[in-house]
């Protein structure tokens, strides 16, 4: 299993009173899988996800990702597992609006010892991937916002992560856009083998998924296709 929480719980503390956010989720995701997470606002979904990249840490129970505990890392180590496991693809794309879409792309890299000419033919492979080769030079306000997400996407998969965590990646697009962005995330899972934990509330979305989990008041209420 590439993914494995055991009995987890997250809360956080408001003044003296103690919010529960997850209650006691275990999971196993394998590798390769693509796993679409559903379920309300304020359901935990968008906190598990930050559990698996390290955002966050559980307040009790274990995340183990591969062969590591990450919740057991110090901030310094977990820093550093983040930037070499963790793609991030979220709703609003978060692109630098004065850097290129090369530039956009690059940024996870400058913190590699590559090379220049490694960086750049890092990233044009991930731009190649998600269709954007002949956008390189393009500016965030010269793309659409379908485009700006698949900008994102090359961002996230240019440092080739172990583990892609996608925080309702269609929110803010058109259905045809949307779409767009859900075959590039079905194709990098098939063909490229990336493991893929998605958040969304929409059923279409959720669709391209090989399984599903639903969260409900911060615990799983049916698993489909997927063993915990």
């Amino acid at each position: 299993m590439l993914i494995e929480l055991r009995e987890v719980t997250k809360s956080y503390k408001r003044d003296a009173l103690e919010i529960p956010v997850l209650e006691g989720v275990t999971i196993s995701v394998p590798e390769g899988d693509f796993l679409g997470l559903m379920g309300p606002s304020g359901s935990g979904k968008s906190t598990l996800l930050n559990l698996l990249a390290g955002i966050d840490r559980p307040t009790r129970g274990t995340v183990r990702i591969g062969d590591t505990e990450i919740s057991r890392l110090s901030d310094r180590a977990l820093a550093a597992w983040r930037a070499r496991h963790i793609g991030f693809i979220f709703q609003l794309y978060n692109l630098i609006p004065v850097l290129t879409a090369f530039e956009n792309v690059e940024l996870p890299l400058l913190l590699t010892s590559l090379s220049k000419k490694a960086r750049r033919d890092h990233v044009m492979t991930a731009l190649d991937i998600v269709g954007l080769g002949d956008r390189a030079q393009h500016y965030p306000r010269q793309l659409s916002g379908g485009q700006e997400q698949r900008v994102a996407i090359a961002r996230a998969v240019v440092t080739d992560p172990t583990l892609l965590l996608a925080d309702e990646p269609t929110g803010d697009l058109d259905s045809k856009s949307g779409s767009e962005v859900l075959t590039l995330l079905q194709r990098l899972n098939q063909e490229f083998k990336k493991t893929i934990v998605m958040v969304t509330h929409d059923p279409h979305a959720a669709e391209r998924a090989q399984h599903l989990l639903h969260l409900e008041k911060g615990t799983l209420v049916e698993q489909q296709g997927v063993v915990g």
